[in-house]
């Protein structure tokens, strides 16, 4: 059984995700990042760069593929952003696993921030490379 530290662990050793500065929060025992829009992620519009919150959404995807057992690749990734997230703004991003396969893996993310607007919804598949004994 993965735990979630092992889980915290996996995403932080992602150097991407601590160069982004996206904590790695644990609420109802359900992994969520989180991301407060600074210089590093915009723009020249000044909002939030589109590949942050890619990279974000993937993450967190792969995160809750892991806690299931499985270490994975993207295969596919489509985001549909509803809105722009502005400079100081905060964004969770929570995902959920929809399939869990043999091989492959199907997963949705969800990028909202602290009153419940949805920021953009990501639908992922994956190919699971390994499955962890447990």
């Amino acid at each position: 059984m993965v735990t979630n530290d092992q889980i915290i662990k996996f995403c932080h050793d992602n150097l991407v995700i601590d160069y982004l500065d996206v904590k790695v929060l644990e609420r109802d025992a359900q992994i969520i990042l989180e991301l407060t829009v600074d210089e590093r992620h915009v723009n020249l519009y000044n909002i939030c760069h589109g590949g942050v919150l890619t990279t974000m959404a993937d993450t967190a995807m792969g995160a809750a593929c892991l806690a299931l057992g499985k270490k994975v690749v993207t295969i596919s990734l489509t985001i549909e952003f509803m809105h722009a997230v502005s400079f100081g703004s905060t964004i969770f991003t929570r995902a959920t696993v929809l399939h869990n396969g043999h091989q492959t893996m199907t997963c949705e993310c969800e990028m909202l921030n602290a009153d419940g607007k949805l920021f953009a919804k990501v639908h992922a598949i994956f190919f699971v490379i390994e499955t962890l004994d447990g």
